[in-house]
């Protein structure tokens, strides 16, 4: 299959990028590199470097590569920023995916599989959290992001667009060559792993009081691989199903205290701690039912213990210490 993936040079993009041209696929990724690296995209696959904001260069890359379907990761993620700066996460999130969507139907591709966010739950009413649980977005990313869903559901019932949105918790891990390299990291799991590589001095708690077990926020962390997988499957699914939404997670959270721990066992390292104010927009438990992913999908986690995802993260980090700078044999950008 011709598959465009749109943020494929970013973490979890690349990663599925890689996926794709494993098992055969012709890929051609759509990127900005604003967030990305040039480094990661997978050998195998067209790179074109373009902007989601610019609805005539991406309906060219479209046309002159014959996509016939696409995978969308594409977007502003920072959640915490997203309530200091909600433009920017409504420009590239909701305006720029309209573009797509409107390219894509001008040239008759009508299967997408969308990378969205349990974020759409904020704070939710019960856990696990199930597909039908009330939307109700805390923070201006998770807003961004159900207002896609439905622009979706709404092109899916007009003019019969088959998708499948994807709402996942927090990616984690790595592969072999493919990791998590932000400019500026927010993400907990790599952050703790830059305390023990020497390039910060602790790791910062952000609230302390929510009604958790110690007090911290709690999370259900999801290997990248096993995400990849999924999308891999939402994608055959559109051959026979117009429409799907499905969590993606372990099913098991950990609290913020639990994961540094565990990062602690894995390293070795003492990684100081240090308490800070809560951030607005976060929600105390994220934690999700996949039950529909592995009946509809046939999906299950093949790396969910903490430890195992921790691990691969840490072995990537020591193997490149730089991230995607200075990588030996790779077209740097």
């Amino acid at each position: 299959m011709r598959v465009l993936v749109t943020g494929g040079a970013g973490y979890i993009g690349s990663v599925v990028t890689s996926e794709l041209v494993r098992a055969g696929n012709q890929v051609v990724v759509y990127d900005n590199l604003g967030h990305g690296h040039r480094a990661a995209v997978a050998d195998g696959a067209t790179f074109v470097h373009g902007e989601l904001a610019d609805g005539q260069h991406i309906h060219t890359a479209l046309k002159e590569h014959r996509i016939e379907a696409v995978m969308h990761f594409a977007a502003s993620i920072e959640a915490g920023e997203s309530m200091k700066v909600p433009e920017q996460f409504f420009r590239n999130n909701t305006a720029s995916t309209l573009n797509l969507l409107e390219a894509m139907l001008d040239l008759k591709i009508h299967k997408l599989v969308f990378s969205s966010t349990a974020a759409l739950y904020g704070n939710p009413e019960s856990t696990p959290i199930l597909e039908t649980s009330r939307l109700h977005p805390t923070n201006a990313y998770g807003e961004s992001k159900l207002l896609v869903e439905r622009m979706l559901d709404w092109f899916h019932r007009i003019h019969g667009f088959r998708y499948a949105s994807l709402r996942y918790f927090n990616a984690a891990g790595a592969t072999e060559q493919l990791g998590e390299s932000h400019d500026p990291e927010t993400h907990l799991i790599p952050l703790i792993l830059r305390v023990a590589q020497g390039k910060r001095q602790s790791i910062s708690i952000f609230g302390t009081d929510y009604p958790t077990k110690d007090g911290t926020c709690v999370r259900d962390y999801i290997h990248v691989l096993d995400l990849a997988a999924a999308h891999i499957s939402a994608l055959n699914v559109l051959e026979d199903q117009s429409q799907l939404i499905c969590n993606l997670g372990n099913g098991v959270g950990f609290t913020v205290r639990e994961v540094i721990e565990v990062a602690r066992k894995v390293t070795g390292h003492a990684i100081p701690a240090v308490e800070s104010p809560r951030r607005e927009g976060d929600p105390a438990i994220l934690i999700a039912s996949s039950e529909k992913a592995k009946r509809e999908l046939g999906w299950v986690p093949k790396y969910a213990a903490l430890e195992e995802i921790v691990a691969s993260a840490w072995d990537w980090h020591r193997r490149f210490p730089h991230g995607y700078e200075r990588r030996p044999g790779m077209v740097h950008v």
